[in-house]
């Protein structure tokens, strides 16, 4: 098992259009997407609810992603499906990632807005990184912002291997 999951994990390319940097970028949101759609898949639905003290349950750290994943290519000129309910105010996001959903819907969730991240990851290209843009309030390059997206799924992967080892379960990878 960890050798086939860790061998799609590198193969995950880019689309054929992404050159450059941005190919490099989706190719890495594809390696951490199979990483983290693994983890939720791997984590029992009894341990959605689990929470270190003052922090995300996992059920809420998978959505958190999710609705990140639908935010952020806002900015670059995305916008999230009419379903998510999400606009450029970030409190729609809240709305969003707190409805209640079972096991199978949080993953489903999740798998959709990668889908939709790197769909909006095409409009950010070699040719338009330096483009200024409004985001969180303050304005910023698209390089800036795509950076800002692939370093948080990263902790948020980090965040859900500690979840994960905390209840037991072993990261699909390293088995």
């Amino acid at each position: 098992m960890r050798r086939s999951l860790l061998a799609v994990a590198f193969a995950v390319a880019a689309p054929l259009h992404a050159q450059g940097l941005m190919a490099d970028m989706h190719t890495d949101v594809g390696q951490v997407e199979s990483k983290i759609v693994a983890l939720a898949k791997a984590m029992p639905e009894s341990s959605y609810g689990w929470r270190p003290t003052g922090a995300r349950s996992v059920g809420e750290l998978f959505m958190h992603v999710a609705e990140d994943n639908y935010y952020i290519p806002v900015a670059w000129g995305k916008a999230a499906p009419a379903a998510t309910g999400i606009t450029e105010d970030f409190k729609t996001t809240q709305a969003y990632s707190s409805k209640p959903r079972t096991k199978d819907q949080v993953v489903a969730e999740v798998e959709a807005s990668f889908k939709h991240l790197h769909e909006a990851m095409n409009l950010v290209t070699d040719a338009n990184m330096a483009e200024k843009i409004k985001v969180f309030g303050q304005e910023m390059t698209r390089q800036r912002l795509m950076l800002m997206t692939v370093t948080h799924l990263h902790e948020h992967l980090g965040q859900g291997i500690a979840y994960a080892r905390s209840n037991n379960v072993v990261p699909p990878w390293s088995r």
